[in-house]
């Protein structure tokens, strides 16, 4: 996988070309926590859904994930520093302006990047994250003290072990995840949800307890729109079908 060095923080990408070149629009993606850009979106088949729609797909591991550098202090992980990691990347691949989909910790980081850099963000599309992204941060600060107990054995809390175990699944490391919870907790005011201007798509499932109210998010933005992932909890609303639709019509839309 290619790399490329944001601020000195070694960063490795995804440059997947559309399958149909009359359309080269890129889309810019950004996993969520414990993930990394082949689970969250190579698996799942977003990225073969999004080229064969037409558009070009960059994708990368956050710091700290996937075969990205890990890091161990917290403040290496504020959301503005991540989302700066995704502005470097369009950078380094000569892209001026992209619709960029978060999940997640990923869709927090999206709409920093938003915020920060209108001109580079065309849409948004915040999936597994409603309301929390101003009236909480989402995921619960435990998930740290998860990250580092000795066993999931050691844990009862079902948040707990349902992102211990997926950490463990991805072979992820846990210290690294660790000061990511405890950096990354930052939260946009309502105020600064209403600056972003382009059009945002708050895609949540029905079962998600962790992401927050997404029609309550979507009304915030100043061209906000919600769409309700039936049946869905905060995990199995990634590759669904529902959520897929839903992407590609606003992005026709928006184009």
């Amino acid at each position: 996988m290619p790399e490329f060095s944001s601020d000195g923080v070694r960063i490795a990408f995804l440059d997947a070309p559309a399958v149909e070149q009359d359309r080269r629009e890129p889309i810019l993606l950004i996993h969520g926590f414990a993930s990394n850009l082949h689970i969250n979106w190579v698996n799942p088949r977003w990225v073969e859904t999004l080229t064969r729609a037409g558009r070009r797909v960059v994708a990368f591991d956050n710091r700290g994930h996937g075969s990205s550098q890990k890091l161990y202090s917290p403040e290496a992980y504020h959301t503005s520093l991540m989302a700066a990691d995704a502005r470097s990347l369009l950078d380094h691949l000569a892209i001026g302006a992209a619709d960029v989909m978060g999940y997640s910790m990923g869709a927090r980081i999206a709409a920093y990047l938003a915020l920060a850099n209108p001109g580079r963000v065309r849409s948004l599309i915040l999936g597994g994250l409603g309301d929390h992204l101003v009236n909480g941060v989402g995921l619960p600060l435990g998930i740290a003290h998860a990250m580092e107990a000795p066993s999931l054995d050691d844990l009862v809390d079902p948040t707990q072990r349902l992102f211990r175990r997926f950490a463990d699944q991805t072979k992820s490391d846990r210290a690294a995840l660790a000061a990511c919870i405890r950096g990354s907790r930052q939260t946009l005011t309502r105020d600064e949800v209403a600056r972003i201007a382009c059009p945002a798509l708050v895609a949540v499932g029905t079962n998600d307890e962790i992401a927050g109210d997404p029609h309550i998010l979507a009304a915030m933005f100043a061209h906000g729109e919600a769409l309700a992932i039936p049946g869905r909890d905060h995990n199995l609303a990634v590759g669904d079908k529902v959520f897929k639709a839903g992407t590609l019509d606003f992005l026709e839309r928006r184009a």
